[in-house]
C-alpha cells in the first residue's frame, strides 16, 4: 500500500526512521509502476516526499532501486527438504500456481510480474541489476537442493543444477511470457506439471 502523507504526518515527532524512509521511496516508486508511469527521479522524489540525498543515499541508481521495488513482496524461499521423487522441488517450482485473487508463483500479482518483465526487456542494464541483486538469491534454495540430489545419486552426475532450475523454471515463464497465458489457467497448470515430469524423468540418474 502507498503511504499517504496522513500516514506519514501521523508518525511520532522527530527523524524518521532509516526504514520509514526506504518504504516511503519504495511505496512511491511502486505506485508509479503499478500505474504505469514512467519512474524518475523527480516523481519519486514528488510522491515520497523524501529528499534526492535520502533517494541517492540508499540507491545509488535509479535503477537498482526500481529493482528493489519489484522485489517487494517477494520472499527468500526456506532450504527444500528433499525427498526421492522430486515432489519437494516440484512444489518449490509449481507449488503455488494455483493461488487465487490474482496472485502468481511469483510472490505478487500477476499484473505486476508482468510490469516487472515489461522493464526488464526495455533495459538490460535493470534486467541484470535484478537478476544479480534479487533473483540470484532465490534461486539457491532450489539450485541445492538439486545439487543434494546429484550427491544422493538420485540425478545425474553430469547435470548443472543452474541448468536444471532454468530447465524446470522456464516453462512457466514461457507460458505467461511467450503465449500470453495466465497463471492460474487449468491448462497452463496441466501443461507445467507435464513439462515438469518430462524434465525430472530427464534428469534422473540410470
Amino acid at each position: 500500500m502507498t503511504t499517504t502523507a496522513t500516514q506519514r504526518a501521523a508518525r511520532r515527532p522527530g527523524r524518521p526512521r532509516d526504514e520509514d524512509i526506504e518504504r516511503q521511496i519504495l511505496d512511491a516508486t511502486l505506485a508509479l509502476i503499478d500505474a504505469g508511469d514512467a519512474v524518475t527521479v523527480g516523481r519519486v522524489v514528488a510522491g515520497s516526499g523524501v529528499s534526492r540525498a535520502a533517494l541517492y543515499r540508499r540507491w545509488p541508481s535509479l535503477t537498482q532501486l526500481i529493482a528493489a521495488a519489484l522485489d517487494q513482496g517477494r520472499s527468500i524461499p526456506r532450504p527444500i527438504v528433499l525427498g526421492d521423487d522430486g515432489s519437494a522441488v516440484k512444489a518449490a517450482i509449481l507449488g503455488s500456481l494455483t493461488l487465487e485473487q490474482g496472485e502468481s508463483l511469483t510472490g505478487y500479482t500477476e499484473q505486476r510480474f508482468r510490469q516487472r518483465i515489461a522493464l526488464a526487456m526495455a533495459d538490460r542494464s535493470l534486467q541484470r541489476a535484478y537478476w544479480q541483486t534479487h533473483v540470484t538469491r532465490r534461486r539457491a534454495s532450489l539450485e541445492a537442493a538439486l545439487r543434494e540430489a546429484i550427491e544422493r545419486g538420485i540425478l545425474r552426475p553430469d547435470l548443472d543444477p543452474a541448468t536444471g532450475f532454468d530447465l524446470l523454471a522456464g516453462v512457466v515463464y514461457y507460458q505467461v511470457v511467450v503465449r500470453g497465458e495466465s497463471f492460474t489457467d487449468p491448462g497452463v497448470i496441466a501443461r507445467c506439471q507435464q513439462a515438469f515430469e518430462i524434465a525430472w524423468e530427464g534428469m534422473l540418474r540410470r
